[in-house]
Protein backbone atom coordinates (compact mmCIF):
# COMPACT_ATOMS: atom_id res chain seq x y z
CA UNK A 1 0.00 0.00 0.00
CA UNK A 2 1.49 3.00 -0.78
CA UNK A 3 0.60 6.94 -0.36
CA UNK A 4 1.62 9.00 -3.27
CA UNK A 5 1.76 12.85 -3.50
CA UNK A 6 -0.56 13.74 -6.67
CA UNK A 7 1.47 16.73 -7.47
CA UNK A 8 5.01 16.18 -7.28
CA UNK A 9 4.18 12.17 -8.04
CA UNK A 10 6.98 11.44 -5.17
CA UNK A 11 5.99 8.57 -2.80
CA UNK A 12 5.47 9.56 0.65
CA UNK A 13 5.42 5.93 2.32
CA UNK A 14 4.88 2.43 1.66
CA UNK A 15 2.60 0.68 3.93
CA UNK A 16 2.43 -3.09 4.97
CA UNK A 17 -0.56 -4.55 4.69
CA UNK A 18 -2.40 -6.59 7.50
CA UNK A 19 -3.10 -9.80 7.48
CA UNK A 20 -6.10 -11.91 7.72
CA UNK A 21 -5.14 -12.59 11.46
CA UNK A 22 -3.59 -9.53 11.96
CA UNK A 23 -7.28 -7.98 10.90
CA UNK A 24 -9.09 -10.71 13.21
CA UNK A 25 -6.92 -10.07 16.08
CA UNK A 26 -7.39 -5.99 15.38
CA UNK A 27 -11.01 -6.64 15.13
CA UNK A 28 -11.22 -8.93 18.62
CA UNK A 29 -9.18 -6.60 20.55
CA UNK A 30 -11.98 -3.42 19.73
CA UNK A 31 -14.45 -6.11 20.75
CA UNK A 32 -13.19 -6.72 23.94
CA UNK A 33 -12.83 -3.07 24.55
CA UNK A 34 -16.20 -2.21 22.90
CA UNK A 35 -17.68 -4.52 26.58
CA UNK A 36 -15.85 -2.11 28.87
CA UNK A 37 -16.72 1.21 27.12
CA UNK A 38 -20.83 0.77 26.77
CA UNK A 39 -20.59 0.52 30.12
CA UNK A 40 -18.68 4.22 30.11
CA UNK A 41 -21.26 7.64 31.59
CA UNK A 42 -22.09 10.19 29.16
CA UNK A 43 -20.11 12.56 31.19
CA UNK A 44 -17.00 10.69 30.75
CA UNK A 45 -17.43 10.14 26.99
CA UNK A 46 -17.99 14.00 26.50
CA UNK A 47 -15.01 14.36 28.89
CA UNK A 48 -12.48 12.25 26.07
CA UNK A 49 -14.74 14.03 23.26
CA UNK A 50 -13.85 17.24 24.49
CA UNK A 51 -9.89 16.34 24.25
CA UNK A 52 -10.07 14.81 21.46
CA UNK A 53 -11.72 18.08 19.66
CA UNK A 54 -8.87 20.35 21.51
CA UNK A 55 -6.01 17.94 19.66
CA UNK A 56 -7.92 18.35 16.44
CA UNK A 57 -7.64 22.13 17.21
CA UNK A 58 -3.89 21.80 19.07
CA UNK A 59 -2.60 19.92 15.53
CA UNK A 60 -4.46 21.49 13.22
CA UNK A 61 -1.76 22.52 10.67
CA UNK A 62 0.15 19.62 10.98
CA UNK A 63 -3.36 17.18 10.00
CA UNK A 64 -3.87 19.53 7.45
CA UNK A 65 -0.51 19.07 5.65
CA UNK A 66 -0.57 15.12 5.61
CA UNK A 67 -4.04 15.67 3.54
CA UNK A 68 -2.84 18.01 1.56
CA UNK A 69 0.49 15.56 0.95
CA UNK A 70 -1.61 12.40 0.54
CA UNK A 71 -4.85 13.30 -1.74
CA UNK A 72 -3.62 17.00 -3.25
CA UNK A 73 -6.29 19.05 -0.94
CA UNK A 74 -5.09 22.96 -1.23
CA UNK A 75 -4.36 23.63 2.55
CA UNK A 76 -6.78 26.40 3.52
CA UNK A 77 -9.42 23.84 2.73
CA UNK A 78 -7.68 21.00 4.70
CA UNK A 79 -7.58 23.14 7.78
CA UNK A 80 -10.79 23.81 7.18
CA UNK A 81 -11.70 20.17 7.34
CA UNK A 82 -9.82 19.70 10.67
CA UNK A 83 -11.89 22.76 11.85
CA UNK A 84 -15.09 21.01 10.82
CA UNK A 85 -14.20 17.35 12.75
CA UNK A 86 -13.59 19.64 15.79
CA UNK A 87 -17.04 20.86 15.79
CA UNK A 88 -18.44 17.58 15.10
CA UNK A 89 -16.78 16.79 18.19
CA UNK A 90 -17.71 19.03 20.40
CA UNK A 91 -21.58 19.03 18.92
CA UNK A 92 -21.91 15.11 19.80
CA UNK A 93 -20.22 15.75 23.21
CA UNK A 94 -22.66 18.15 24.46
CA UNK A 95 -25.57 16.87 22.42
CA UNK A 96 -25.43 12.91 22.64
CA UNK A 97 -26.69 12.51 26.33
CA UNK A 98 -29.96 13.91 25.34
CA UNK A 99 -30.61 12.19 22.08
CA UNK A 100 -29.94 8.96 23.45
CA UNK A 101 -32.28 9.40 26.37
CA UNK A 102 -34.75 6.86 27.23
CA UNK A 103 -38.26 8.02 25.35
CA UNK A 104 -41.30 7.53 27.20
CA UNK A 105 -44.20 6.02 25.86
CA UNK A 106 -48.02 5.91 26.73
CA UNK A 107 -49.56 2.58 26.90
CA UNK A 108 -51.39 0.66 29.28
CA UNK A 109 -48.45 -0.98 30.90
CA UNK A 110 -47.44 0.40 34.28
CA UNK A 111 -44.07 1.30 32.30
CA UNK A 112 -43.22 1.67 29.15
CA UNK A 113 -40.74 3.43 27.18
CA UNK A 114 -37.69 3.19 24.55
CA UNK A 115 -33.69 2.70 24.87
CA UNK A 116 -30.87 3.19 22.90
CA UNK A 117 -28.08 0.65 23.54
CA UNK A 118 -24.98 0.52 21.60
CA UNK A 119 -24.68 -2.45 19.15
CA UNK A 120 -20.95 -3.09 19.36
CA UNK A 121 -18.11 -2.47 17.02
CA UNK A 122 -19.07 -0.57 13.69
CA UNK A 123 -16.95 -0.98 10.22
CA UNK A 124 -16.72 2.12 8.64
CA UNK A 125 -15.19 2.34 5.04
CA UNK A 126 -13.90 5.53 3.88
CA UNK A 127 -12.63 7.44 0.86
CA UNK A 128 -10.07 9.71 0.51
CA UNK A 129 -11.64 13.09 -0.78
CA UNK A 130 -12.06 14.29 2.96
CA UNK A 131 -10.20 11.83 4.60
CA UNK A 132 -10.98 13.49 7.99
CA UNK A 133 -14.60 14.59 8.13
CA UNK A 134 -15.98 11.52 6.63
CA UNK A 135 -14.31 9.83 9.30
CA UNK A 136 -15.04 11.89 12.23
CA UNK A 137 -18.81 12.53 11.23
CA UNK A 138 -19.10 8.74 11.91
CA UNK A 139 -16.16 8.57 14.76
CA UNK A 140 -17.93 11.14 17.00
CA UNK A 141 -21.79 9.81 17.01
CA UNK A 142 -20.47 6.29 17.30
CA UNK A 143 -17.70 6.44 20.54
CA UNK A 144 -20.52 9.38 22.29
CA UNK A 145 -23.26 6.14 21.42
CA UNK A 146 -21.18 3.96 23.38
CA UNK A 147 -19.68 1.54 20.00
CA UNK A 148 -16.63 0.77 19.28
CA UNK A 149 -15.33 1.33 15.47
CA UNK A 150 -12.66 -0.12 12.99
CA UNK A 151 -11.61 2.05 9.97
CA UNK A 152 -10.59 0.34 6.48
CA UNK A 153 -9.50 3.96 4.68
CA UNK A 154 -8.98 4.41 1.30
CA UNK A 155 -5.56 3.10 0.10
CA UNK A 156 -4.07 6.24 -0.88
CA UNK A 157 -4.59 8.08 2.62
CA UNK A 158 -3.26 5.52 4.85
CA UNK A 159 -1.16 8.14 6.49
CA UNK A 160 -4.57 10.22 7.49
CA UNK A 161 -6.29 6.99 9.12
CA UNK A 162 -3.18 6.44 10.95
CA UNK A 163 -3.22 9.85 12.41
CA UNK A 164 -6.79 9.47 13.18
CA UNK A 165 -6.08 6.29 15.33
CA UNK A 166 -3.50 8.28 16.62
CA UNK A 167 -5.75 11.23 18.02
CA UNK A 168 -8.03 8.90 19.74
CA UNK A 169 -5.28 7.32 21.39
CA UNK A 170 -3.94 10.86 23.13
CA UNK A 171 -7.15 11.94 23.72
CA UNK A 172 -7.23 9.31 26.37
CA UNK A 173 -9.90 7.02 24.98
CA UNK A 174 -9.18 3.81 26.21
CA UNK A 175 -6.95 1.58 24.26
CA UNK A 176 -8.83 0.06 21.17
CA UNK A 177 -11.67 1.45 21.17
CA UNK A 178 -10.99 3.03 17.74
CA UNK A 179 -8.37 1.43 15.26
CA UNK A 180 -7.73 1.56 11.47
CA UNK A 181 -7.40 -1.86 9.35
CA UNK A 182 -4.80 -1.32 6.35
CA UNK A 183 -5.83 -3.81 3.73
CA UNK A 184 -7.41 -3.31 0.10
CA UNK A 185 -11.16 -2.99 -1.05
CA UNK A 186 -10.79 -7.17 -1.34
CA UNK A 187 -10.48 -7.51 2.24
CA UNK A 188 -13.67 -5.33 3.34
CA UNK A 189 -16.16 -8.71 2.37
CA UNK A 190 -14.35 -10.82 4.91
CA UNK A 191 -14.34 -8.23 7.58
CA UNK A 192 -18.30 -7.49 7.17
CA UNK A 193 -18.69 -11.28 7.94
CA UNK A 194 -16.58 -11.40 10.94
CA UNK A 195 -19.45 -11.98 13.83
CA UNK A 196 -17.88 -9.46 16.36
CA UNK A 197 -18.67 -6.95 13.45
CA UNK A 198 -22.23 -5.56 14.20
CA UNK A 199 -22.87 -3.21 11.51
CA UNK A 200 -20.91 -1.32 8.37
CA UNK A 201 -21.10 2.31 7.40
CA UNK A 202 -19.37 3.21 3.68
CA UNK A 203 -19.01 6.70 1.95
CA UNK A 204 -17.74 6.05 -1.27
CA UNK A 205 -18.80 5.18 -5.45
CA UNK A 206 -22.36 3.57 -6.17
CA UNK A 207 -20.82 0.14 -7.05
CA UNK A 208 -18.52 0.00 -3.46
CA UNK A 209 -21.95 0.44 -1.59
CA UNK A 210 -23.77 -2.08 -3.66
CA UNK A 211 -20.89 -4.58 -3.12
CA UNK A 212 -21.01 -3.72 0.83
CA UNK A 213 -24.54 -3.36 1.03
CA UNK A 214 -24.72 -6.89 -0.48
CA UNK A 215 -21.76 -8.10 1.97
CA UNK A 216 -24.33 -6.72 4.80
CA UNK A 217 -27.27 -7.96 3.95
CA UNK A 218 -26.06 -11.13 3.65
CA UNK A 219 -24.73 -11.42 7.04
CA UNK A 220 -27.61 -9.79 7.46
CA UNK A 221 -26.10 -6.42 9.73
CA UNK A 222 -27.48 -2.98 9.14
CA UNK A 223 -25.40 -0.70 6.83
CA UNK A 224 -25.22 3.24 5.82
CA UNK A 225 -24.38 4.10 2.57
CA UNK A 226 -23.43 7.56 1.31
CA UNK A 227 -22.60 6.98 -2.21
CA UNK A 228 -21.51 9.25 -5.56
CA UNK A 229 -24.37 11.99 -6.42
CA UNK A 230 -24.42 14.77 -9.39
CA UNK A 231 -26.18 17.62 -7.66
CA UNK A 232 -28.48 19.65 -10.02
CA UNK A 233 -28.66 23.44 -9.49
CA UNK A 234 -32.05 24.98 -10.69
CA UNK A 235 -31.69 29.00 -11.64
CA UNK A 236 -34.69 30.29 -12.03
CA UNK A 237 -35.44 33.04 -14.01
CA UNK A 238 -36.09 35.64 -10.80
CA UNK A 239 -32.23 34.39 -9.30
CA UNK A 240 -29.76 36.89 -8.35
CA UNK A 241 -27.37 35.87 -10.99
CA UNK A 242 -24.01 37.07 -9.79
CA UNK A 243 -24.82 35.97 -6.07
CA UNK A 244 -25.64 32.35 -8.24
CA UNK A 245 -23.08 31.86 -10.01
CA UNK A 246 -20.22 33.05 -7.44
CA UNK A 247 -22.35 30.30 -4.97
CA UNK A 248 -22.09 27.42 -8.14
CA UNK A 249 -18.74 28.39 -8.73
CA UNK A 250 -17.54 28.17 -5.17
CA UNK A 251 -20.09 24.59 -4.56
CA UNK A 252 -18.16 22.79 -7.84
CA UNK A 253 -14.62 23.88 -7.63
CA UNK A 254 -14.49 22.70 -3.43
CA UNK A 255 -11.91 20.40 -3.39
CA UNK A 256 -11.01 20.63 -6.66
CA UNK A 257 -14.57 19.15 -7.44
CA UNK A 258 -13.82 16.27 -5.84
CA UNK A 259 -17.08 16.11 -3.55
CA UNK A 260 -20.36 14.03 -3.74
CA UNK A 261 -22.55 16.86 -2.96
CA UNK A 262 -20.16 19.59 -5.24
CA UNK A 263 -22.71 21.40 -7.90
CA UNK A 264 -22.23 19.44 -10.62
CA UNK A 265 -25.57 19.88 -13.15
CA UNK A 266 -26.92 23.82 -13.59
CA UNK A 267 -30.52 24.34 -14.98
CA UNK A 268 -31.08 27.67 -16.16
CA UNK A 269 -34.28 29.48 -17.20
CA UNK A 270 -34.03 30.64 -20.92
CA UNK A 271 -34.21 34.36 -19.95
CA UNK A 272 -31.24 34.87 -17.64
CA UNK A 273 -29.54 31.56 -19.76
CA UNK A 274 -26.55 33.66 -21.30
CA UNK A 275 -26.48 36.33 -18.55
CA UNK A 276 -25.74 33.14 -15.88
CA UNK A 277 -23.23 31.24 -17.91
CA UNK A 278 -21.39 34.39 -19.27
CA UNK A 279 -20.91 34.98 -15.31
CA UNK A 280 -20.56 31.45 -14.63
CA UNK A 281 -17.93 30.81 -17.19
CA UNK A 282 -16.30 34.55 -16.31
CA UNK A 283 -15.75 33.08 -12.63
CA UNK A 284 -14.77 29.30 -13.31
CA UNK A 285 -11.86 30.86 -15.79
CA UNK A 286 -10.50 32.73 -13.02
CA UNK A 287 -9.93 30.01 -10.92
CA UNK A 288 -6.28 28.85 -10.29
CA UNK A 289 -4.83 25.64 -10.35
CA UNK A 290 -1.20 24.08 -8.78
CA UNK A 291 0.69 23.71 -6.06
CA UNK A 292 -2.02 22.83 -3.03
CA UNK A 293 0.40 24.62 -0.66
CA UNK A 294 0.53 27.78 -2.69
CA UNK A 295 -1.65 30.36 -1.00
CA UNK A 296 -2.98 31.97 -4.31
CA UNK A 297 -4.31 28.80 -5.54
CA UNK A 298 -7.77 27.98 -5.73
CA UNK A 299 -7.38 24.34 -6.70
CA UNK A 300 -5.30 21.72 -6.19
CA UNK A 301 -4.13 18.12 -8.23
CA UNK A 302 -7.03 15.36 -8.17
CA UNK A 303 -6.04 12.60 -6.07
CA UNK A 304 -4.52 10.24 -8.48
CA UNK A 305 -3.68 10.23 -11.89
CA UNK A 306 -6.04 7.62 -13.05
CA UNK A 307 -9.17 9.39 -11.60
CA UNK A 308 -7.81 12.78 -13.84
CA UNK A 309 -7.51 9.97 -17.00
CA UNK A 310 -11.03 8.77 -16.37
CA UNK A 311 -12.64 12.38 -15.92
CA UNK A 312 -10.68 13.50 -19.42
CA UNK A 313 -12.51 10.89 -21.12
CA UNK A 314 -15.97 11.52 -19.59
CA UNK A 315 -15.34 15.23 -20.84
CA UNK A 316 -13.92 14.19 -24.34
CA UNK A 317 -16.24 11.25 -25.09
CA UNK A 318 -19.21 13.54 -24.76
CA UNK A 319 -17.16 16.75 -26.85
CA UNK A 320 -17.22 13.76 -29.29
CA UNK A 321 -20.63 13.33 -29.39
CA UNK A 322 -21.80 16.77 -29.15
CA UNK A 323 -20.99 19.30 -26.44
CA UNK A 324 -19.46 22.18 -26.49
CA UNK A 325 -16.79 22.73 -24.34
CA UNK A 326 -16.66 26.49 -23.20
CA UNK A 327 -14.00 26.18 -20.91
CA UNK A 328 -11.10 23.98 -20.14
CA UNK A 329 -11.07 20.14 -21.37
CA UNK A 330 -7.02 19.53 -21.63
CA UNK A 331 -4.60 17.54 -19.51
CA UNK A 332 -1.96 20.57 -18.58
CA UNK A 333 1.96 19.79 -19.45
CA UNK A 334 3.63 17.89 -16.02
CA UNK A 335 3.42 15.52 -13.79
CA UNK A 336 1.35 16.97 -11.40
CA UNK A 337 -2.44 15.28 -11.62
CA UNK A 338 -3.96 18.94 -12.88
CA UNK A 339 -7.05 19.47 -14.25
CA UNK A 340 -8.32 22.71 -15.18
CA UNK A 341 -11.64 24.15 -14.44
CA UNK A 342 -13.95 23.20 -17.27
CA UNK A 343 -17.39 23.79 -18.67
CA UNK A 344 -19.54 21.63 -21.15
CA UNK A 345 -22.58 23.25 -22.46
CA UNK A 346 -24.82 21.07 -25.26
CA UNK A 347 -24.85 17.47 -22.76
CA UNK A 348 -28.43 15.64 -23.99
CA UNK A 349 -28.64 11.52 -23.01
CA UNK A 350 -26.73 9.40 -23.80
CA UNK A 351 -23.59 11.60 -23.06
CA UNK A 352 -20.98 10.85 -20.27
CA UNK A 353 -21.59 14.44 -19.39
CA UNK A 354 -25.37 13.80 -18.65
CA UNK A 355 -25.71 10.77 -16.31
CA UNK A 356 -22.68 9.92 -15.06
CA UNK A 357 -20.73 11.45 -11.83
CA UNK A 358 -17.99 14.02 -12.86
CA UNK A 359 -15.75 14.09 -9.99
CA UNK A 360 -13.38 16.63 -10.79
CA UNK A 361 -13.65 20.67 -11.75
CA UNK A 362 -16.32 19.83 -14.56
CA UNK A 363 -19.41 21.79 -14.82
CA UNK A 364 -22.55 21.04 -17.38
CA UNK A 365 -24.81 23.99 -18.15
CA UNK A 366 -28.36 23.06 -19.04
CA UNK A 367 -30.76 25.77 -21.28
CA UNK A 368 -34.58 25.13 -20.43
CA UNK A 369 -37.71 27.00 -20.92
CA UNK A 370 -39.49 26.04 -18.30
CA UNK A 371 -39.39 24.81 -14.55
CA UNK A 372 -41.08 21.62 -15.51
CA UNK A 373 -38.17 20.88 -18.00
CA UNK A 374 -35.76 22.39 -14.87
CA UNK A 375 -37.30 19.69 -12.92
CA UNK A 376 -37.10 16.87 -15.28
CA UNK A 377 -33.47 17.11 -15.75
CA UNK A 378 -32.79 17.69 -12.38
CA UNK A 379 -34.77 13.82 -11.50
CA UNK A 380 -33.43 12.70 -14.74
CA UNK A 381 -30.21 10.88 -13.07
CA UNK A 382 -29.97 7.41 -10.65
CA UNK A 383 -28.27 9.83 -8.28
CA UNK A 384 -30.31 11.39 -5.59
CA UNK A 385 -27.66 12.74 -2.59
CA UNK A 386 -27.98 17.06 -2.83
CA UNK A 387 -29.78 19.65 -5.00
CA UNK A 388 -30.29 23.39 -4.89
CA UNK A 389 -32.94 26.04 -5.81
CA UNK A 390 -32.03 30.02 -6.43
CA UNK A 391 -35.05 31.85 -6.34
CA UNK A 392 -36.28 35.59 -5.14
CA UNK A 393 -39.56 33.41 -4.43
CA UNK A 394 -38.69 31.90 -1.36
CA UNK A 395 -42.08 30.45 -0.94
CA UNK A 396 -41.77 28.94 -4.72
CA UNK A 397 -38.08 27.57 -4.19
CA UNK A 398 -39.47 25.68 -0.43
CA UNK A 399 -42.52 24.30 -2.83
CA UNK A 400 -39.84 22.29 -5.03
CA UNK A 401 -37.62 22.03 -2.62
CA UNK A 402 -39.99 19.55 -0.90
CA UNK A 403 -42.20 18.31 -3.56
CA UNK A 404 -39.80 18.36 -6.93
CA UNK A 405 -36.54 17.24 -6.64
CA UNK A 406 -35.53 14.07 -5.91
CA UNK A 407 -32.93 14.31 -3.48
CA UNK A 408 -31.96 13.72 0.37
CA UNK A 409 -31.42 17.65 1.17
CA UNK A 410 -31.98 20.68 -0.76
CA UNK A 411 -30.92 24.47 0.17
CA UNK A 412 -32.58 26.97 -1.35
CA UNK A 413 -30.06 30.11 -2.48
CA UNK A 414 -27.22 28.22 -1.35
CA UNK A 415 -25.17 25.37 -1.97
CA UNK A 416 -25.34 22.04 -0.34
CA UNK A 417 -22.99 21.57 2.64
CA UNK A 418 -22.90 18.81 5.58
CA UNK A 419 -23.94 20.34 8.98
CA UNK A 420 -24.09 18.21 12.20
CA UNK A 421 -27.33 19.63 13.44
CA UNK A 422 -29.12 18.51 10.05
CA UNK A 423 -29.37 14.88 8.54
CA UNK A 424 -27.50 14.32 5.69
CA UNK A 425 -28.13 11.42 2.96
CA UNK A 426 -29.57 10.75 0.08
CA UNK A 427 -31.96 8.76 -2.24
CA UNK A 428 -31.64 6.21 -5.46
CA UNK A 429 -28.32 5.50 -5.88
CA UNK A 430 -26.98 8.04 -3.93
CA UNK A 431 -27.92 5.44 -0.52
CA UNK A 432 -29.25 5.23 2.37
CA UNK A 433 -29.64 5.88 5.73
CA UNK A 434 -28.34 9.41 7.27
CA UNK A 435 -25.36 10.63 9.18
CA UNK A 436 -25.00 13.37 11.98
CA UNK A 437 -28.03 15.12 13.87
CA UNK A 438 -30.81 13.11 15.91
CA UNK A 439 -31.00 10.24 13.39
CA UNK A 440 -27.70 10.00 12.67
CA UNK A 441 -26.28 8.79 15.93
CA UNK A 442 -29.14 6.84 16.01
CA UNK A 443 -28.35 4.78 12.74
CA UNK A 444 -26.32 1.93 14.73
CA UNK A 445 -27.66 1.73 18.21
CA UNK A 446 -30.09 -0.93 19.70
CA UNK A 447 -33.38 0.95 19.60
CA UNK A 448 -35.02 -1.42 22.60
CA UNK A 449 -38.60 -1.16 23.74
CA UNK A 450 -39.10 -1.71 27.74
CA UNK A 451 -42.46 -2.61 28.92
CA UNK A 452 -42.83 -2.94 32.81
CA UNK A 453 -46.47 -4.08 33.64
Amino acid sequence: MQSINPFSGEIIQNYKEHSPEEVNLIIKQVDNAFHQWKHSDFDRRARLMRKLQSKLLERKAELASIMVAEMGKVFREAEGEISKCALVCGYYAENAESYLKNEVIQTEASESYISYQPIGTVLAVMPWNFPFWQVFRFLAPALMAGNTGVLKHASNVSGCALAIEQLVCDAGFPENIFRTLLIGSSGVKAVIENPLIKAVTLTGSTPAGKAVASAAGNALKKSVLELGGSDPYLILEDADINNAAKLCVTSRLLNAGQSCIGAKRFIVADKIYDAFTAEFVRLMSEATFGDPLDSEITIGPLARKDLRYELHQQVEKSREMGATVLLGGYIPNGEAALYPPTVLADVVPGMPAYSEELFGPVAVIYRVKSEEEAICIANDTVFGLGAGIFTSDLNKGKYLAEKGLEAGCVFVNDFVKSDPRLPFGGVKESGYGRELSTIGIREFVNIKTIVVK
